[in-house]
């Protein structure tokens, strides 16, 4: 179950208007949808060569993947449907199946070799590829319009913070003015590529404000999300 009934109730309410997430999180996702739970003893599994070789997640992902991208979708909206149109009897816990009902773009951003579903016959590299890079232009046009706005980057160490730092390049080339704005880092441990990438460099010259949260998610998330509707129940 985790934390997406919080992401999902801020989508509801407005104040999430767009969701990023790397290719693990879609993992995730699927699994709480359909089973209610997602988890591996990874030290176990890996010695008997077992790890992430679960049938259902790397078949229906890969599939639903596959076809909506022959549809023009990226990964985001292709894992979505196919959660939405499910009868998965957890669904209403998908943030994916979230973002279509709701009409708010997630977007899904893959390190190719880094996810369980890799590693099944029904991965598709094109496919694949081609979806994500969809997700990264809907991302930079989301990007593009966060103006005064607020970017939180929740947990990504690496490659999150990296793909926003190339959208915030790309739509400052296109000439879009993207300032006045804050981005947070929240983890529990501070990494390097958050602090530059999230925090320190598309702040930089007065464009906005970065800011560290550190602290366990199961906490920290529930509690941002209580201050900001303290923050808007005020006269």
């Amino acid at each position: 179950m985790g934390l997406s009934p919080v992401i999902i109730d801020l989508m509801e309410r407005g104040i999430i208007h767009a969701v990023a997430l790397n290719g693990a999180c879609i993992v995730h996702d699927f699994e709480i949808a359909y089973a209610g739970k997602t988890s591996e003893d990874v030290d176990a599994e890996l010695s008997k060569g077992t790890f992430g070789m679960a049938e259902e997640t790397g078949k229906y992902l890969n599939n639903a993947i596959k076809k909506g991208v022959k549809k023009g979708w990226g990964i985001g909206k292709s894992v979505g449907e196919m959660i939405e149109n499910s009868n998965y009897p957890y669904k209403k816990l998908s943030i994916l199946a979230a973002g279509v009902r709701l009409g708010i773009p997630v977007t899904v951003h893959v390190g190719v070799g880094t996810d369980i579903i890799h590693l099944h016959t029904q991965m598709d590299g094109k496919a694949t590829g081609e979806g994500s890079y969809r997700d990264f232009k809907l991302f930079a046009g989301v990007v593009s319009k966060l103006d005064e706005g607020v970017y939180l980057n929740i947990g990504s160490a690496v490659i999150l913070p990296e793909v926003f730092l190339k959208a915030i390049t790309l739509v400052r080339n296109l000439g879009y003015t993207v300032q006045n704005f804050t981005t947070v880092n929240m983890d529990f441990i501070q990494h390097y590529r958050p602090l530059t990438n999230v925090v320190r460099r598309p702040t930089r010259d007065g464009t906005g404000k970065g800011y560290t949260l550190t602290g366990h998610h199961e906490i920290m998330v529930p509690l941002l999300s209580a201050a900001i509707f303290e923050e808007l129940s005020k006269p």
